[in-house]
């Protein structure tokens, strides 16, 4: 079964096997084409769908939505968070995994409602422009901004920082979009259905262990 969606980062020509290298995954992210990470299976153990957020188009955020149906989140370092003033969603994080959320946003200009493909593209693109700041996004919207900590995989082995270090492992800026997949009956994917969902898919499954290792032997500040 292929996706019904006419995606760019799709190449049903080339097979999926079992688990990507990392050198593998960072050239598909260098070629803007999303790929699913899992991170470690005492961890949360599982599986986001991850792009660099330069490569995001409307068409990335409906098959995100439609087919991982999990929340769509832009994965930023702390200078982006800075430059944009974006607030925490919280003052005092309680959750086991210290997801620093901020307060969500939406672009200021070239949106209707927010929350349409288009519309949520739209307000990636603008988190993904360096030249962008304060003026450019509103509070609150319905993109969900994530900020990476600092040292990225180094500190702490999340998707957020995953999708950072991977964006610049690739050359292609500093932040990230990803989403979590789900199973057809609202479960959280694990191993094998993430494998599953990859070949349906013609994605790239990777590990977030692999990435951290490729990060400390490329010497990423």
């Amino acid at each position: 079964m292929n996706s019904p969606c006419p995606l760019p980062f799709l190449d049903e020509a080339e097979p999926v096997g079992p688990i990507a290298s990392a050198e593998e995954i960072v050239a598909a992210a260098r070629a803007g084409r999303m790929v699913i990470l899992i991170d470690d299976v005492d961890r949360e153990n599982e599986g986001d769908l991850v792009i660099p957020a330069d490569a995001v188009d409307a068409a990335t955020v409906t098959f995100m939505a439609r087919e991982a149906c999990g929340l769509v989140c832009v994965a930023i370092d702390g200078e982006t968070a800075a430059r944009l003033a974006l607030p925490p969603m919280t003052r005092r994080a309680t959750d086991p995994m210290r997801t620093a959320f901020t307060v969500s946003i939406e672009a200021r200009h070239g949106v209707t409602t927010g929350i349409s493909a288009a519309d949520r593209a739209r307000t990636v693109a603008v988190v993904a422009d360096p030249a962008s700041g304060p003026d450019d996004v509103v509070m609150p919207g319905h993109l969900f901004p994530v900020v990476a900590r600092e040292g990225g995989l180094l500190t702490r082995e999340g998707h957020t920082e995953a999708a950072v270090d991977l964006a610049r492992l690739a050359g292609r800026g500093s932040a990230g979009v990803i989403c979590e997949i789900m199973n057809a009956d609202g479960t959280m994917a694990r191993l094998p259905d993430l494998l599953v969902f990859a070949r349906r898919h013609g994605l790239l499954l990777g590990t977030i262990a692999d990435l951290v290792a490729y990060r400390r032997e490329a010497g990423l500040p």
